[in-house]
């Protein structure tokens, strides 16, 4: 007489370390979160300006698509989940006074320009009536030809201050 073993299933356990790696590839997916960064607090008249702007922003900026920081507010915009971040109704920068600080032209818009150690640089705009502080990461270092796809809408909705 011949036996034949049957095998019942076993059930499949995972240990500690493939629990992590279904939690860790699970979170990868959900979307990375948005990084965090504070609204400015402008008067209500350069307020209604940057409420403007947000809604003339283009939707990508150097190729990279736009995904607003948090938390979400009409005076802050982001492309790239941080690589380029726009805040509207920032205070005048006190490099501003120094006539020795460095500022370029895009498209009509005025920038000044200060270097960040161990980042990108940051553009603020000059002679509007509401300041707009561009930052950028630090693959922009030496390429301030993002500042181009904001000039239109820059100069449709926040008026020159001269």
């Amino acid at each position: 007489m011949t036996f034949s073993r049957r095998r019942s299933p076993r059930p499949l356990l995972f240990g500690p370390s493939a629990v992590v790696l279904v939690l860790a590839a699970a979170g990868c997916t959900a979307g990375a979160a948005q990084p965090a960064v504070t609204a400015p607090s402008p008067s209500g008249e350069a307020a209604a300006y940057c409420e403007a702007l947000d809604r003339a922003l283009p939707g990508t900026v150097a190729g990279l698509e736009r995904s607003d920081p948090s938390p979400r507010s009409p005076l802050t915009a982001g492309w790239g989940d941080g690589a380029i971040v726009l805040r509207c109704g920032v205070p005048r920068p006190a490099k501003m006074e120094d006539a020795q600080s460095k500022a370029i032209d895009a498209d009509g818009v005025n920038w000044l320009l200060e270097q960040r150690a161990d980042d990108g640089p940051r553009f603020t705009s000059t002679y509007r009536k509401a300041y707009v502080e561009v930052t950028m990461d630090e693959r922009f270092a030496h390429d301030a030809s993002p500042l181009a796809e904001f000039a239109g809408a820059v100069r449709r909705t926040v008026p020159e201050s001269l």
